[in-house]
């Protein structure tokens, strides 16, 4: 019971609007002032949280991301994708979801990737016939690939609260991003055969397909040198993100030749702004943790688990249920902060895998990205079109059941996240 109460009442002061730095760390102090009758641990808790080496991959993964945001790299990447597939039924559809999924795998942002792809692909989809809500929907669900394809900031985030290795949890993650990628494409194709009404584009052929992906071909070689690096023991995550940054900043410089000095300092600008958020909000879970921990909520947590008899499987099926409800009105990050430092000990408990369970909740906050009435990408997509939020919604819906059933086949069958790191040696 007190754990509900805690829970109930940090997601009421959320919903005020207040930071969710602030909302966590005014929480802590309230219940470090109860238990301990001071806050003089606060100092040694945070200290203890962010004095760590996987940190660094934090701002490094951002300057990467937002200098491949500022090189433009998105609209060779949409020529190419749109080269592939045009001509097939809701090719253009597919073409956005193919951006989507490598912008996602440059970027780790699920707002980032449905606003800038989101900017070419609409006016693009509209013009040839595709109706406006059904043009939102892929671009709003398509976004949501930056959560769950690494590198991803909340990954990195739950890896931090958890201490879970972020090398296994970038590789979970790339076997259900393409999943959920194929099963979005998948439903563009068959909605376009259905209804008919969109324009069918020419093949524009071979040659022009390799000019395509030959003007891209640098933005693609970055994803697959950060994970096959990670892959094959080359580097660590953090050393991987170095590498990111220094091959950004190469494809920038000397390949798109856009990139100058003012480019630079608002990158880095934007780089330091992003962090230091970040960071705040790490210190204050750091409280959290450390109040919940004294607190023995946990513990009685797992007893109470424990006693109801309730198997693993259970277990995950109520949680993914409270998250997905939080995801309606709670963003991404605070549901992590909140949710992970109760629910872990009792995951271990039961032996139920950190990383399966990580990318199951990477799903489930996908989810929360394009759910009223807080979905943040519902709100990219209005400031992007003006479009009436009726409209929008309409046109995600079919999207939220599809990314339901990639939820489930995550949950039924655990291989889609553990094998590749498995593979890799992680698991062992």
């Amino acid at each position: 019971m007190t754990t509900f109460l805690i829970l109930i009442g940090l997601v009421a002061l959320l919903l005020t609007g207040a930071p969710i730095f602030a909302g966590l760390g005014v929480a802590s102090i309230v219940l470090m002032l109860v238990t301990e009758g001071s806050i003089g641990s606060i100092a040694d808790t945070v200290f203890g949280k962010l004095d760590t080496g996987l940190l660094s991959a934090i701002p490094m993964f951002a300057f990467m991301a937002h200098i491949m945001i500022r090189s433009k790299v998105v609209d060779d990447l949409f020529e190419a994708a749109n080269a592939l597939v045009r001509h097939l039924p809701g090719g253009l559809g597919v073409a956005t979801v193919l951006s989507c999924t490598v912008f996602a795998a440059i970027s780790g942002s699920s707002v980032a990737t449905a606003l800038t792809i989101g900017s070419t692909a609409i006016p693009q989809m509209q013009r040839y016939g595709y109706r406006p809500s059904d043009a939102f929907g892929v671009v709003a669900a398509g976004g949501t690939l930056g959560i769950l394809i690494p590198p991803s900031g909340p990954l990195i985030l739950y890896a931090i609260v958890t201490e879970t290795s972020i090398g296994a949890l970038f590789l979970a993650g790339v076997i259900p991003g393409l999943i959920i990628a194929s099963i979005f494409a998948g439903f563009c194709i068959v909605q376009a055969m259905w209804r008919k009404d969109t324009e069918k584009l020419s093949w524009v052929g071979w040659p022009a397909c390799a000019a395509a992906l030959r003007k891209s071909m640098w933005a693609l070689a970055l994803p697959p040198l950060v994970l096959g690096g990670i892959y094959f023991g080359i580097f660590t995550a953090s050393e991987a993100a170095a590498v990111g940054c220094v091959f950004a900043l190469v494809i920038a410089v000397g390949v798109y030749r856009n990139f100058g000095w003012r480019d630079l300092y608002d990158t880095a600008f934007e780089t330091v702004r992003t962090t230091a958020m970040l960071f705040m909000i790490l210190a204050a879970a750091a409280m959290f943790g450390y109040v919940v921990t004294i607190m023995r909520l946990p513990n009685e947590l797992v007893d109470a688990v424990i006693s109801m008899g309730a198997s693993p499987m259970v277990f995950i099926i109520a949680v993914m249920a409270v998250i997905f409800v939080l995801g309606m009105f709670l963003e991404t990050i605070a549901i992590i902060l909140i949710t992970t430092p109760i629910i872990f000990p009792v995951m271990l408990e039961l032996g139920i895998d950190p990383i399966w369970y990580g990318i199951l909740l990477m799903i489930n906050l996908e989810l929360a990205l394009i759910t009223p009435p807080v979905g943040m990408n519902l709100f990219v997509i209005k400031g992007i079109t003006q479009a009436p939020m009726g409209q929008i919604i309409r046109g995600i819906l079919p999207y939220v059941l599809l990314m339901l059933f990639g939820l489930i086949v995550v949950l039924t069958v655990p291989q889609t996240a553990t094998w590749l790191p498995e593979i890799a040696g992680f698991g062992r």
